[in-house]
């Protein structure tokens, strides 16, 4: 968790924080990503492949950039918070989050008591195997991010409720969910989504928190900095494998 303080300090203070999702399990294409210099990853195990092996791994491979970590969880349960966590992410990212209820359920999960219901260990990955513990223990509720994605009509209707509960950091779009649940799967430029994405921005600035998304296309991304989006992702690692090796078939092809 070597950048987590600071990365949740640049996420409340609006910085403009570059990501990537990382969907393909891969702690070689996740170290690659590193590497190229965002500001997050999102590993993604609500729709990847990986298991907890495999996170460990691209854990490990991304921590020597300092490049921040958030695992995409896949459901807003305790024990899929406290694995992520103690494996050493700095943040988690929650599908779903429809209520106030489910929002203080998440942040309870990803803190200690007193602030919440985290299992304590000492000896785990993210507390240095028990070397950092104290340190860690008395401030993870001050360093960890917490996530929480916004992909259904309920969710548009709670927004003031959810972007003001102590510790949701970030309300974050999950395009295609929020499309397909208000009956416009895929169309990223329908006026119901636009208005969609300009509420959860208004309503994260309103809480002092940050507004997140997946930019489903590059330009797009001034657009969304525009409304008020701070926190965006662009691209996968599986989309960049894909793409690159249909060029590399065309080009042969051609010849």
């Amino acid at each position: 968790m070597s950048q987590s303080r600071s990365f949740r300090s640049r996420v409340l203070a609006g910085e403009w924080l570059c990501g990537s999702f990382i969907n393909l399990g891969s702690s070689l294409t996740a170290e690659i990503a590193a590497r190229a210099g965002f500001d997050w990853l999102m590993l993604d195990y609500e729709h990847g492949p990986g298991s907890e092996e495999t996170l460990l791994h691209q854990l490990q491979a991304v921590s020597a950039s300092g490049v921040a970590t958030i695992v995409r969880i896949a459901d807003n349960e305790a024990p899929r918070f406290k694995r992520a966590l103690d494996l050493g992410s700095d943040g988690v990212m929650v599908p779903y989050i429809g209520s106030e209820g489910e929002a203080r359920a998440a942040v309870a999960a990803v803190r200690y008591p007193p602030y919440g219901i985290r299992g304590v260990s000492k000896f785990n990955r993210a507390a240095g195997f028990g070397q950092a513990f104290d340190d860690y223990y008395q401030h993870a509720h001050e360093r960890l991010v917490t996530m929480a994605q916004i992909e259904t009509p309920e969710s548009l209707e709670r927004l003031d409720s959810i972007a003001g509960v102590d510790g949701v950091d970030v309300l974050f779009v999950g395009p295609l969910d929020l499309t397909t649940n208000l009956g416009i799967q895929g169309q990223f430029d329908h006026p119901t989504f636009v208005a969609a994405r300009r509420e959860v921005a208004g309503a994260a600035k309103r809480a002092g928190k940050a507004a997140g998304i997946l930019a489903t296309a590059a330009a797009q991304i001034p657009v969304l900095r525009s409304e008020g989006y701070t926190v965006i992702a662009f691209g996968s690692d599986g989309g960049a494998v894909t793409a690159g090796l249909a060029q590399s078939l065309a080009a042969l092809r051609a010849g």
